[in-house]
This record gives C-alpha cells, structure tokens and sequence, in this order.
C-alpha cells in the first residue's frame, strides 16, 4: 500500500495539514462556548463572541468540505496507479500462470478489487491523522476541566476499543474470502458469455444461470459473513457515547452542585466529549471497510509478488553462455532447430490450480493437447529433434495430443523445456531477449485470436505504425479484400467480440495478415482444424503461400494439400518425432504417416 500512498504524498500532506486546521477549528468551539457561558452568567456582551464562534463553525465546514473532495480525489489516484501496476504484471505473467487462474478473477482483481483501495485513505489513513488530533486536543482540554470525569470517559470508551480490536479480524479474514468468492463469479460469468453460442446451442443455457447463480449465492453467504461481524461493530460507538454522556452528565451535575466544576466548564466537557467520540466513530464504523481494503490489498499484493515472464532470464542466459563453446558463427545456422528436446508441464501449478486457494483455474491445454496429453507432470515431448532450415517449410504431423502445439510454444518461449535446447538462428533461446526473440517469430494461433475493436487495430497490434496502404497490401495477400467491400468504414469496420463478425477462414487469414505486416523472418502456424469449404481452403492455401514466400515456415498441418509441397514432414506421435521426411519418402517409411495421409490428415 506504501508506494500508491507515496505517489501522492504531496496532496496527502496538504489534506493532512488541512485536517489539523479543521481539529483546531473543531477543538476551539468548546473553548468559546465555555466562554459565552461565562459571560452570561456574569451579563456581559457576547457579540464579538458570538460572531467568533459562527466564524469557527464556517472555517471549519469549509475545511471539512475541500478536505472531502481532496480525499476523494487522492482515493481515485490510489485506484489508477494499483490498477496499472496489476495490469503491467498481469500482462508480463509466464503463459503459465493463464494456464492455472480463471480470466475472470484476474479481471476481478483490477475492476472490483483496486475499488476497494479508496476506503483505506478516505476512510482510514487520513481521517485518523486528522481524528487523533481532534481526539488528543480533546483529551487534554477535559483533563485540564476535570480530570475525575475525564478517567471515567476513558474507562467506558476502552471497553469498546478492545471490542473493536478484536471483531476486525475476523471481519478482515470475511472479507478477503468475500472478495475470492466475487471473483470466482466473475469468472463464471466470463466464462458463459465467452462461450455464449455453444451454451445456447447446447441447450445448457439453464445450466450456466444455475452454475453462476452458485457463485452469486457463495459471495452473497461471505457477505453476509461481513455483513454479521460489522452489525457488531457499528453500534459500539453509539454505545460508547451514549454511555459516557450519562456517566458525564450525571457525575458532572453532581460535580456542579458540589461545586467542584462551573456550569459553563460542564457544558464544554460535554462538548469535548462530543468531539472525542466522534473520531471515534468514525473509525468504528470505517473498520469494516478498511478490512475489506485489506483484504483486496491481499488479493491484489499476490499477483503483484508472482514473478514476471522475464524475471531471470538474465541468470540464466549468463549461465548458458558461459557453458556455450567460444567463437560460434551462427552465418550458416539453421532458422530453428530442437535437440533431444524433453518438455513436462509441472504438476506443482497444476495441483495448486486445484486447490480452493489457487485462485479459480481453467487448465485449458494448449491447443492440439486437448485429448491426450499429459499436463499433470507427465513428459509432453520427449527427446524431440528436427532443423528447420532457413526459406524451407516445415510441416509438423500427428495425432491430435502428440505435443505439435507444444513445440509451437517452446519456440516462442511461452515455457522452457525441462531438458535440451530450442536455437533460432543458431543460438540458444534462453539467451535471447525474449521481445527480441518474438520480433523474428509470427505465431499464427490455431482459433486465430481476433481482438474486439476493428480491422486496423486488429492488423497493426504489432506493426502500430503501419500505414492504410501496408494494411490493404497485405489484406488482399491473403485474399481478404472482401471483408472490406463489404463495409463502407473500410480499416475501420469492427470485427465484433472475438471476431463474430468474421467467418472462421476470415479470422485465420487476418490472423495470418497481421503477421505479414510485422514482416517476421520465421512463422508459426497452428493450421485451423475448422471445417472450411473448398473456396476457403483455397484461400486459406494461397495466404500460407504468401507468407511462406523468402520465410521459414513451421506449420502444424491439418490437410494434406499443406502438407505434401513442404520441404520437410516431421511426424510426432505421444511427445516423440517417428518420422521425417518428403511426403514420398514418409509414405513409404512410416506407418503412422500413411495411414494419416490415407485419412487427409484431418486430425
């Protein structure tokens, strides 16, 4: 919490100083209604006295309102600067900690989670500073009227602290689970919408408001849960000074018919004890929401603490460039090349997935490991080896969960391999800087990922600064000219949520046109399994050409047209290659490859 209040140190020592104005002001009200009673008693003029005390009442409401809206105003700047820091590590967490927590309660944390930040500063840290001015200002005024009274005041308002004290525990631990439980409905409601058009054509749609309403009903309990602890809290501060009014008002009428203590020392006691309790209050009632503060702090802090994609990188290419042999020439390298390449994804993530604490999981396998392969510590690749010669096309073949989506992943470096090396360009990948890794690799993803906004922002999310003429060039390469015939806004047409709005074939090519733009030397591509009919496929089959044009491509194929004009075929089979080859030479030398070829290889 410490850094978001220190970026607005400045305006919080302002508030600050402003609050210690308006205690004073509050502090000097009793002081001259002590004096007006005085007077009275004695009939002198109360007008300069009078009109001191009004002006006191309008300084001191001035002061309350400015120092409200600067609160305000720095509880807003709170929430803006935890929700770019959340989001800058959200979007640099490894791939696999996406693998192990549910989008939805990521997207809790920033929305709803860094909302409940203000209340530690509005209704916490600087009201506090300024309430034990006004508390101890108040404190020594009536030690100095009656110091009796005084200690019978302390004795009834502790008793309500210590009770205080120990309710907010317990209202901190409800909260924090109160905050999981929201998020684990965000998640669920993510998750339907996502999927809203298989739901509805599955039938299931009933099913889903059963499983969301589960979630709404769980944080529903937890807030209940608040709810019971706080009801507990709130009225012990009207206890507190109803209480210490009587004792006050009782034991102080008797002091003032011993005479002991003036009348008009009584009536400003009373008003100092007015003005103890009501900071006193005010922190009563703001403990319940500084413990929700809290406990979205927590939520917040462990993801803030989870390591980034590149945190040690620099360790660990330090050690494998001390252990690489000197003065390699990398001129003749092949593009990319795997050796005895061994890759398991860690059962440890996953286990912690499943736990009630791990955050809410949606251990979606990548890609074509969907049906069998083995993310719960099992080798996913093992001892896998192939080159990718620089300006060839690579073809990789097999079964769906024999890991060729995995190898994809291992080259961008989504993961590291558990055992071997991945080289682009003759080096080691854990040597590279990742960013610069990525500028010579184009990863077209097998759903095609089409992002919500328009074809411009679509085509340019890596290429930000090409021009209107860049992206038609490289729209109609991969024959999707007609997606802008079709709407007058041209580039800026919008292509709907995920791209809805777009066919299948339209998303993969606009997928595959966005990595023409950025011009990578080597591409990636997990071919759509989607059923396309015969003019889309010819499409589809002419932009691979396109951009298989002076690339290295790697290409996991799904159709036999791909696959027969590749320079090499590399068939996987359960984590291990059994065969490379032409398409001649592997229908001839594996069994597995003919008989995959036999069925169009649409697996």
């Amino acid at each position: 919490m410490l850094p978001y209040i220190l970026e607005q140190r400045g305006l919080m020592a302002f508030v600050v100083v402003l609050s210690v104005l308006g205690a004073a002001a509050s502090l000097g009200q009793p002081l001259l209604v002590q004096r007006v009673v005085g007077v009275v008693q004695e009939g002198g003029a109360l007008g300069a006295l009078v009109w001191a005390l009004v002006g006191l009442v309008v300084v001191s409401g001035v002061l309350s309102g400015y120092q409200h809206y600067l609160l305000q105003r720095m509880g807003e700047g709170i929430v803006l600067s935890s929700r770019r820091t959340l989001v800058r590590r959200i979007l640099r967490l490894p791939i696999s900690e996406f693998d192990t927590r549910r989008t939805g309660d990521l997207v809790s944390r920033v929305g709803s989670d860094t909302t409940l930040l203000r209340a530690v500063l509005t209704q916490g840290l600087v009201e506090a500073i300024g309430g034990a001015v006004t508390f101890l200002g108040a404190i020594i005024a009536m030690f100095i009227i009656d110091p009796v009274l005084l200690g019978l005041t302390v004795l009834v308002v502790a008793v309500s602290v210590v009770a205080v004290v120990g309710l907010s525990g317990r209202i901190r631990i409800a909260s924090q689970r109160a905050q999981r439980k929201v998020g684990d409905l965000a998640a669920s409601v993510e998750r339907a919408i996502g999927a809203i058009r298989t739901v509805r054509a599955s039938n299931a749609t009933d099913r889903e408001i059963r499983t969301i309403e589960q979630d709404a009903e769980g944080a529903w309990e937890m807030g209940i849960k608040v709810a019971k602890a706080s009801a507990v809290v709130v009225p012990i501060a009207g206890i507190a000074l109803q209480a210490s009014f009587l004792v006050v008002v009782g034991v102080g009428g008797f002091r003032v018919a011993s005479g002991a203590i003036a009348v008009g020392d009584l009536v400003a006691f009373i008003l100092f004890l007015f003005l103890m309790i009501m900071p006193l209050g005010q922190a009563f009632g703001a403990v319940t929401a500084v413990n929700q503060a809290l406990g979205a702090l927590g939520r917040i802090q462990e993801i803030v603490k989870l390591p980034g994609e590149t945190d040690g990188d620099a360790d660990l290419a330090g050690r494998i460039r001390d252990d690489a042999p000197a003065a390699t020439d990398f001129t003749d390298a092949p593009a990319v090349e795997l050796v005895d390449v061994r890759f398991a994804y860690p059962a440890a993530a996953l286990a912690e997935a499943a736990g009630e604490d791990a955050g809410a999981v949606d251990p979606t396998p990548v890609a074509d490991e969907a049906p069998g392969a083995d993310r719960t510590g099992g080798g996913v690749l093992q001892g896998v080896s192939f080159r990718a010669e620089r300006g060839t096309r690579i073809a990789l073949v097999g079964p769906s969960g024999a890991g060729k989506s995995t190898i994809l992943a291992l080259i961008e470096r989504f993961y590291d391999p558990t055992s071997g090396v991945v080289r682009v360009g003759g080096r080691d990948i854990r040597t590279l800087d990742r960013e610069d890794l990525r500028r010579q690799i184009g990863y077209v993803e097998q759903d095609a990922p089409v992002l919500a906004g328009t074809l411009r922002e679509n085509l340019t999310l890596t290429a930000f600064d090409a021009s209107d003429e860049d992206c038609i060039q490289v729209l109609h390469a991969v024959n999707l000219t007609e997606v802008l015939a079709r709407n007058e806004l041209g580039l800026d047409a919008p292509v709907g949520e995920d791209g809805i709005m777009l066919s299948g074939g339209e998303r993969q090519r606009l997928a595959i046109a966005r990595t023409l733009l950025s011009a990578p030397p080597i591409l990636l591509l997990d071919e759509s399994t989607s059923s396309l009919d015969g003019l889309n496929e010819q499409l589809l089959r002419k932009a691979i050409d396109a951009v298989a044009e002076h690339r290295t491509l790697i290409v996991i194929a799904h159709r036999l047209s791909t696959v027969v004009d590749s320079d090499l075929i590399v068939v996987v089979e359960k984590g291990r290659v059994v065969g490379t080859g032409t398409h001649a030479e592997l229908v001839v030398s594996t069994p597995l490859y003919r008989d995959l070829a036999k069925h169009q290889l649409l697996v």
